[in-house]
């Protein structure tokens, strides 16, 4: 019972996703509504594997929240 709750407590320190992108990196989106559009990544959330990507709508940099397998380094 004692390896089970270290083992759990071990869990919830641990980031659930590995995320490669740091705020500032040229990103190209693969998937969903804004598919082909270039981007900045403007924050990273490891813990729930969602970045938040500035893409540029009729000029005007617009946030989009996306999750990490959404999108690719250019």
């Amino acid at each position: 019972m004692n390896s089970r709750s270290s083992r759990d407590a071990w869990a919830e320190t641990e980031p659930k996703f590995k995320i490669d992108f740091t705020v500032g990196d040229n990103v190209i989106i693969l998937d969903g509504p804004f598919v082909n559009y270039d981007g900045l990544v403007n924050k990273v959330d490891e813990e729930k594997g969602k970045i938040k990507v500035l893409i540029s709508i009729f000029g005007r940099e617009t946030p989009v929240e996306l999750d990490f397998t959404q999108v690719k380094k250019k």
